[in-house]
């Protein structure tokens, strides 16, 4: 087994960061590519906000006018930095009873590299917002994370992504999955559909100090043959690659698949 020290960043993709099209997040594409490139790491994919309709979470995500704009950007970085840093062209989408028709729309106006699918509300509440996370001390745990984890069924069933993004997303702020069973439920689901997960570092930033998924999701997820793509969910360029090392390290040991997406394609 490769030993933590000697895991190269040059084979490593960040497969999930932001711009501030986001209204979030600063910095240039070309200045996370920079970024990328400065600390050894292979490719980067970017996966913005996607557009949605004008009553969901407006101030958090690009707006439909805004899309092309988008592209453009990652468009820009991609011929800077061609022949010396692959950088792909993606979104972070929402699943959301109801948007699905939305959410297809967009899809098929670019041809996206990687497609990550996020659940980031249960019903109006958006519950990795920090300004609303005095509701987890007006909600049961145990059914908090039924509901989430059947909408994470819900969007894997749904056809529309590749990846499940950040899986065990509730925990953020430290409300911890008072059981096993609901996510292991979710995880036969994605491996039964061919998704992969977004390994995301992010986590080790939040209250929570710990990557999605945690270790005990990460071994059921190595498991079952579900790939794992590296993501920093970076809002800045300094976030980069956070923790890739270790991360790249923990999925390995646990017997996991590190892969990334091309045209919607699974490599690795």
């Amino acid at each position: 087994m490769t030993s933590p020290a000697s895991l190269p960043l040059t084979g490593l993709y960040d497969s999930h960061m932001h711009t501030p099209l986001c209204g979030h997040a600063v910095g240039h594409p070309r200045e996370y590519a920079q970024a990328a490139l400065d600390a050894g790491l292979a490719g980067v994919t970017f996966t913005d906000h996607i557009p949605m309709p004008a009553w969901y979470d407006a101030p958090w995500r690009m707006q439909q006018g805004e899309l092309e704009q988008y592209v453009d950007m990652v468009q820009e970085a991609q011929a800077e930095f061609a022949g010396r840093l692959h950088v792909g062209l993606g979104l972070e989408a929402d699943f959301h009873p109801g948007t699905e028709r939305y959410v297809e729309e967009v899809l098929a106006a670019h041809p996206w590299d990687y497609v990550i699918g996020s659940v980031h509300y249960i019903g109006a509440w958006g519950f990795d917002n920090p300004e609303f996370v005095d509701e987890y001390e007006r909600r049961d745990l145990g059914q908090l994370y039924r509901h989430y984890y059947a909408l994470v069924e819900g969007a894997a069933r749904s056809g529309l992504f590749d990846a499940v993004g950040h899986l065990d997303l509730p925990k953020k702020f430290g409300h911890h999955d008072p059981g096993t069973a609901v996510a292991l439920r979710a995880l036969d689901t994605v491996a039964a559909l061919g998704l992969s997960l977004d390994y995301n570092t992010a986590g080790e930033r939040k209250p929570v100090a710990e990557a999605y998924p945690s270790p005990a999701l990460l071994d059921a997820a190595a498991a079952r043959g579900i790939g794992l793509v590296l993501g920093s969910d970076a809002h800045q360029p300094a976030e980069v690659g956070y923790h890739f090392a270790p991360a790249a390290e923990r999925i390995l040991l646990a017997g996991g698949r590190l892969v990334q997406y091309a045209g919607r394609v699974r490599r690795g």
